[in-house]
């Protein structure tokens, strides 16, 4: 049974790119639960899979994360991993797919949790904007306006990640794009003939295997400050691919929990990687150690 899956919206569980791919568990949200049903709830992932990687945007409400923490204490369960995701909503919503596709693989859980910060340096997530869009959560200098104008009248094209970056759709400008094999997933907002722009120039310029539509998560809005736009997410959607690029990565035993990690930072209990300690005092005290041992360096004949 492959371990679940689960996030907070609808929006975050896309289609899958192969037929393989398993689904996700969306979580009732607090105003349509009891907080005795959310244990049930979560209760019964945790026997039909064993763990639960959840994986939230950073701008999830906060009762919602709070009600997700209260879940975790309450069951007192270190099979849980809470993992929040700062990329835009389509960019989370890919992630969360590359996950659904690693969960059927033989990873061990806390491999695969831990992977989600691996895969989210991967994804190159941005959106195609209206002139006078609002840009709060991405720290881009808006470029400047051939007509002298303070704020550009052309569509703009915005990447949030991996770095953040800002271009005149018109101009001659090109968004930094993946150096690996990707697929475009994109979905339309109210902008026109926005996405001849992303299918046309930008799958171009980025050479992506596949362009896949989709419906705009309901946040998106929110999040790029206008519904006028264009979202789009590139990433890896071959998951021989994925499964390489995760079981390259040199893996840990978490010291707290026991589980496999692989990262600085356990996905399930959250503590971080503890490196060998090799400084002076502590090479003496092996020295020592191997001194003073039946059969050491020292011992007589």
């Amino acid at each position: 049974m492959p371990i679940a899956i689960a996030v907070t919206s609808a929006d975050l569980v896309l289609p899958p790119t192969d037929q393989h791919t398993p689904g996700a568990h969306v979580l009732t949200p607090p105003d349509a639960q009891e907080f005795p049903d959310a244990l049930a709830e979560t209760a019964r992932l945790l026997d039909q899979h064993g763990h639960l990687v959840t994986v939230y945007p950073t701008t999830t409400p906060r009762a919602t994360v709070q009600r997700l923490h209260a879940v975790r204490a309450m069951l007192e369960s270190d099979r849980i991993a809470l993992l929040p995701s700062a990329l835009p909503p389509l960019g989370t919503a890919v992630l969360v797919r590359q996950l659904r596709q690693l969960s059927a693989c033989d990873f061990a859980p806390g491999v695969l949790g831990a992977s989600t910060r691996l895969l989210a340096h991967y994804v190159y997530a941005g959106a195609l904007l209206a002139p006078g869009s609002r840009l709060d959560r991405v720290p881009v200098a808006l470029p400047a306006d051939p007509t002298g104008a303070p704020r550009p009248s052309g569509q703009l094209a915005v990447l949030a990640g991996p770095a953040p970056q800002l271009v005149r759709a018109d101009g001659e400008g090109t968004l930094s794009g993946p150096q690996f094999t990707t697929s475009l997933t994109y979905a339309p907002g109210a902008l026109g003939n926005g996405s001849e722009w992303v299918t046309a120039r930008l799958a171009r310029q980025w050479q992506v295997s596949g362009v896949h539509p989709v419906p705009l998560p309901a946040e998106s809005a929110a999040w790029w400050g206008t519904g006028k736009l264009v979202e789009f997410a590139a990433a890896i959607s071959d998951v021989s691919l994925l499964y390489q690029m995760v079981g390259s990565m040199r893996q840990e035993t978490c010291h707290w929990c026991g589980l496999t990690l692989i990262g600085d930072r356990c996905a399930f209990c959250s503590a971080p990687l503890v490196q060998p300690d090799r400084t002076p005092r502590a090479a003496i005290g092996q020295a020592r150690h191997r001194a003073l041992t039946p059969g050491g360096p020292h011992r007589s004949a």
